[in-house]
């Protein structure tokens, strides 16, 4: 049997996503025998991101301000309001450097068979962000598939009944790829999204 201290540590790893019990035991055997500096450069890194970050007050991201970086940088395009449903997504659209204006975070999507409902994802404060006078159009984000789709669904008919124009992300055959290896579901959704 390990030593305690040494179980917590394990236990402690399998709280992360695909982390099962060898996979976090091999990380914990790896940094207590291989890189002890860099156990401590994570625990360090865990404990300021735990005591510093919150959630930016406009688009509810991951911040140590109280307004994110985004939200309060003057030459993005306050009349957009792009929708997503995780700060990693947000990092995804900000990557391709083709988005200039604002975000908001779902931190979640609609998930009824998890009990994830309307009030669990922050769509109230979506809802007041957007009827700030300053928003023109919401661009609904969310991830392809069923519960993706629901939450796109749902937050755009309450948008829409605001008065505000509400688009979708395009959705269809990758750049690059042949339409032989493409799923039926993707080119079916192309054809119906052609522009």
């Amino acid at each position: 049997m390990a030593d305690p201290a040494v179980e917590a540590l394990i236990d402690a790893l399998r709280c992360l996503p695909g982390v099962g019990q060898k996979s976090a035991q091999r990380m914990a055997f790896h940094l207590l025998q291989h890189d002890r500096p860099g156990a401590e450069k994570l625990a360090l890194a865990l404990q300021g991101a735990v005591a510093d970050i919150g959630h930016c007050e406009r688009c509810h991201t991951f911040s140590r301000a109280a307004v994110c970086d985004l939200c309060s940088d003057p030459a993005r395009d306050q009349t957009l309001l792009c929708v997503v449903e995780t700060p990693a997504d947000q990092a995804a659209l900000e990557r391709t450097g083709s988005y200039k204006g604002l975000y908001f975070v779902l931190m979640g999507r609609l998930s009824p068979l998890d009990g994830i409902g309307v009030r669990d994802i922050g769509i109230s404060a979506l809802l007041q962000r957007a009827a700030d006078g300053v928003v023109k159009e919401v661009i609904l984000a969310t991830n392809f598939n069923v519960e993706g789709e629901t939450t796109a669904h749902v937050l755009g008919e309450a948008l829409k009944q605001r008065g505000l124009k509400v688009t979708r992300l395009a959705r269809g055959v990758p750049v690059g790829s042949e339409l032989e290896y493409v799923d039926l579901g993707t080119i079916a959704h192309a054809f119906m999204d052609r522009r």
